[in-house]
């Protein structure tokens, strides 16, 4: 007995609900730490001389807050993190080697978790985890250098020689670092960096899947329309064309938020003589 074929969903609305709760969980992790920074900062702008006196306790409560922050925002982080790269990534793997086999209209029971499907995922799993961990590392440093500089505000508040706009400008820890130093929302970033990991794993599910259980060398693309191969701006386009497995494993997506999805073309395997990214 064959597997019914799925039709009617995309491969990106099928995996849209992975991307919806991981964002949300790196977002919600995040807010810990940026809901602890609002008050802290709250709670310091009350120390400024005419203040009532129980602005002290307050800026001590709230400086203790804070510390807690860090430990609450690790912990949920991590928690997200390590669940992404041990249980769902290797569903959404899953989930690209059954609609390329959808597409082929060949049960999903062809697929079965090989040594190389398993080293395939395992890899990347390990690199998305590295990324994201990098991340929650940096983002406690910013915490702790923020924290170290209300403090310091704290000491001198008597003298009013603090800003407190200043602060939140120079510590935004509702931003990530890019390599270039450019500072992007967290929210942003979070839903980027999940939809590309989330992207990239199923097409080399897929892509992995039509060689090693279908025998397919060359696979048709669908996507966006100005999208090029090896990213957005690439002159060569992607969409309606076709390549070999070999470049679709090199290049599953091209940039965060792509639309790329991987189809077999059974009717082309054995030849070699097609030049990969010949239009359609």
């Amino acid at each position: 007995m064959t597997t019914p074929v799925r039709r009617g969903r995309t491969l990106r609305s099928r995996l849209l609900g992975y991307i919806t709760s991981a964002t949300g969980r790196l977002q919600a992790a995040w807010r810990i730490l940026t809901t602890a920074q609002t008050a802290l900062l709250n709670a310091l702008a009350g120390t400024r001389p005419g203040r009532t006196s129980g602005s002290g306790a307050r800026l001590r409560a709230a400086i203790a807050a804070f510390n807690a922050s860090l430990g609450a925002f690790n912990r949920a982080a991590m928690a997200m993190v390590e669940s992404w790269a041990a249980r769902e990534l290797p569903l959404i793997y899953r989930e690209g080697a059954w609609t390329l086999l959808d597409h082929a209209d060949r049960p999903n029971a062809l697929f079965t978790w090989t040594q190389r499907h398993q080293s395939t995922v395992t890899g990347l799993s390990a690199q998305y985890f590295a990324d994201i961990v990098a991340r929650i590392q940096e983002a406690i440093r910013r915490a702790r250098a923020f924290l170290s500089a209300a403090q310091t505000a704290a000491r001198d508040a008597d003298r009013g020689r603090f800003d407190i706009a200043e602060l939140r400008r120079d510590y935004p820890l509702d931003t990530v670092v890019y390599a270039n130093n450019a500072k992007h929302p967290v929210d942003a970033w979070a839903h980027a960096a999940i939809t590309w990991q989330t992207v990239t794993t199923a097409n080399t599910a897929a892509a992995r899947t039509a060689l090693d259980e279908l025998d397919v060398q060359y696979l048709e693309v669908r996507d966006g329309a100005d999208c090029g191969w090896t990213s957005h701006d690439d002159r060569d386009r992607a969409n309606r064309t076709l390549r070999t497995v070999q470049d679709a494993l090199a290049h599953p997506s091209a940039h965060p938020h792509c639309q790329r999805e991987l189809l077999p073309r059974l009717d082309l395997r054995g030849r070699t003589d097609i030049l990969s990214g010949a239009l359609l």
